[in-house]
Parts: C-alpha cells; sequence; structure tokens
C-alpha cells in the first residue's frame, strides 16, 4: 500500500524522480570534478569557507525540495478534488 511504503520511508521523492537520469548523472559528475579542480587551489580556511557554504546551500536546497513536496502533494489533493466535484 502507497501511504505504508511512504509511512516507512520507503518512498523518497527526490531520489526517485531522477534515479536513471543521464542527464542529472552527468551534471552532478560535472560539479564534483569542477568542485574538486577549484580546491586543488584553495588553501585550508577557504576550503573550511567553501565546506561551510556548502552546508548552507544544502539546507537551503531541503528547506526548498520539502516546500516544493507538500505544494505538489497538496496541489495534486485539490485537482482530485475538483475531479470528484464536478
Amino acid at each position: 500500500m502507497i501511504l505504508e511504503e511512504l509511512w516507512y520511508g520507503n518512498i523518497n521523492p527526490l531520489e526517485d524522480s531522477t534515479h536513471g537520469n543521464a542527464e542529472v548523472k552527468k551534471l552532478l559528475n560535472l560539479v564534483g570534478r569542477n568542485r574538486d579542480k577549484l580546491c586543488e587551489s584553495m588553501t585550508e580556511q577557504q576550503k573550511a569557507d567553501l565546506a561551510k557554504y556548502d552546508d548552507s546551500v544544502n539546507e537551503m536546497y531541503g528547506i526548498i525540495e520539502q516546500e516544493v513536496f507538500k505544494y505538489g502533494f497538496r496541489l495534486g489533493g485539490r485537482i482530485i478534488m475538483e475531479i470528484f466535484k464536478d
């Protein structure tokens, strides 16, 4: 049952929606390579600053992803309600 799968954490919309997406995989590899290249020329302080930046960006994206998920879920519910309304 889908609700049980969601409850037990067996459904991960972010991972499930990008799994097997060649474009996303390609971009992740590019980001990793560029980040590694950038870090090669950085001081330890710059690396620490970049890590703090990364943490902030990841936290922000986590919040955005959660809000988009909630919005999508609510939108789906409203669409279903409208279908049954007619």
